[in-house]
């Protein structure tokens, strides 16, 4: 999901909770002799004047007057409680903005008249998703490998370079523990579950604060779920389906796997394939770890935020740059494009309905020689660089 969704769906949820909070102050505004306040969400797409167009999220578009005695209040994004809205300037409010317009039921004329808007500025909802991003980027992202459901700990290998890192994950009464929906692997549809639903194999992301050498971390919120990484050949394409049938490495057997429009479908180009592979084997000018927090935004780098590093190329000028981020960069593909008996790497959902692709990588053959190759996709963060998590 990219950040213009995170925002909407973000400010959306903050809305919706307004539209309770709001009832009570709308009817004691409202004669007897009214029908209830009508009001709806929706995003400003245009001002003219004293009106605004607010395109709602069924797709409605609606004008409104907004007169100079209209109450006009902004929020801070997740805020729900009216009491902290500060006042609001007409001339302050933008397209993009998110807003909760009550309509004046007593007003006449031929334009509904707004009685009072309660809006979420969208440069206030980009800093908060800024803000979170850069939280869960310097968190911990890994897999499971056991769960103390008693005492609240978590242990997650993490990946520093080729090699990984056990990170010790503590939560606490208070932590956000959220879980991927079934067959989905955006973080705005994450639901709240308990500790004991995390397995190891999992991936985890964790926000908090960690120790001092980074070997742990105080978890204040948590989102997790579980995936498939397939490695095989392509059995067959069916584009108007939308499926692949690839013969899985590990299993020896078939696997037909669909893609929505949300899959990422991407190509490592030869000379870079050859180039991770001879990382993951141990070859000359390894990987190491850099800075902390120096991945690439929504990377989610292993290792509380240490890069996946290797060098393209010899010489010290030579640039370096984290695992995630070189796949970020591989050109995009389509489905149409594969085939048969090409290698693929692919990360992927499954649930009642079967196999679902969240990421597809190709040129992946001298991969699948290096003896970590199996372990490469984990690394692979599913936040596709604008780092989902931030929309919690």
């Amino acid at each position: 999901m990219r950040f213009g969704t995170k925002m909407r769906v973000t400010s959306l949820v903050a809305l919706a909770a307004l539209v309770a909070a709001a009832a009570p102050m709308a009817q004691a505004q409202t004669p007897p002799s009214q029908t209830q306040v009508v009001r709806y969400l929706g995003t400003v797409t245009a001002i003219s004047g004293d009106t605004l167009t607010v395109k709602t999220d069924a797709g409605q578009v609606n004008t409104v007057e907004v007169p100079a005695t209209a109450q006009l209040k902004r929020i801070a994004p997740g805020q729900t409680d009216l009491s902290k809205a500060e006042v609001l300037d007409f001339a302050s409010i933008a397209t993009g903005d998110r807003v909760l317009v009550t309509l004046d039921p007593n007003a006449a004329g031929a334009t509904p008249q707004a009685l009072r808007i309660i809006a979420i500025k969208q440069s206030d909802v980009a800093q908060k998703q800024q803000t979170e991003a850069e939280q869960w980027n310097q968190g911990v992202h890994g897999l499971v490998k056991s769960v103390d459901a008693a005492a609240g700990v978590i242990q997650v290998n993490v990946r520093v370079g080729a090699q990984t890192k056990e990170v010790t994950v503590n939560t606490t009464s208070s932590t956000v523990l959220k879980r991927y929906a079934p067959g989905s692997v955006r973080f705005d549809q994450a639901m709240p579950a308990p500790i004991a639903a995390i397995k190891p194999g999992d991936q985890l992301w964790a926000r908090g604060t960690k120790n001092a050498d980074g070997s742990a971390i105080a978890a204040d919120g948590i989102v997790s779920g579980s995936f498939l990484s397939i490695a095989g050949t392509i059995l067959s394409t069916d584009s108007t389906a939308s499926t692949l049938t690839v013969k899985d490495l590990a299993t020896k057997k078939p696997v037909t796997i669909r893609f929505t429009a949300d899959a990422q479908l991407r190509r490592l180009p030869d000379t870079m394939a050859a180039i991770l592979a001879a990382r993951l084997k141990g070859g000359s000018g390894g990987a190491g770890a850099g800075a902390p927090g120096g991945g690439a935004a929504g990377s989610g780098a292993a290792g509380g935020g240490a890069q996946h590093t290797f060098s393209q190329g010899g010489g010290g000028g030579a640039s370096r740059m984290d695992f995630e981020t070189v796949l970020e960069r591989a050109p995009e593909i389509q489905l149409a494009s594969l085939q048969k008996g090409e290698a693929v790497m692919i990360v992927a959902t499954e649930d009642a309905s079967g196999v679902s692709a969240v990421k597809l990588l190709a040129g992946v053959e001298p991969l699948l020689e290096a003896p970590q190759a199996q372990d490469l996709l984990s690394s692979w963060s599913l936040s596709s660089g604008d780092s989902e998590a931030g929309a919690q």
